[in-house]
């Protein structure tokens, strides 16, 4: 049975480029800490991100091992919509002990890093 508070929402921006070099760029490990604030706060230097394997379809879904041991799950995607624009989804997901505040909190965050990323595509 499903608790009052658990749901997702998705959270979404239109780049303006390629959705292979978006997808190629946000897979990229190595370019985490420019577009994904929340992963590159020092005090997660523990976590583990694991991206799904590399694939044709723009998949970006994400498991971040905290260093709880606890692991969440991210489904992401980079979608094509012409030969120079795409739109990159992010699925969130809220937990049931999550109040409001935090999930909107997580809401803004997840957009602000999204917009870093299509400021950093688009640049």
């Amino acid at each position: 049975m499903t608790g009052a508070r658990e749901g997702s929402r998705h959270v979404g921006v239109w780049i303006a480029a390629a959705a292979d070099a978006v997808y190629a760029f946000a897979s990229d490990q190595r370019n985490l800490e420019r577009w994904a604030a929340g992963l590159a706060d020092p005090a997660l230097a523990d976590v583990d991100v694991r991206f799904a394997p590399v694939n044709d379809f723009g998949v970006l879904d994400h498991v971040v091992t905290m260093p709880t041991g606890e692991e969440v799950y991210n489904p992401m995607r980079v979608i094509p919509a012409g030969d120079e624009r795409c739109e990159v989804v992010f699925t969130l997901r809220r937990r049931p002990e999550m109040s409001d505040e935090d999930f909107e909190a997580d809401a803004r965050a997840v957009r602000a890093d999204l917009e870093t990323l299509r400021g950093l595509a688009e640049g």
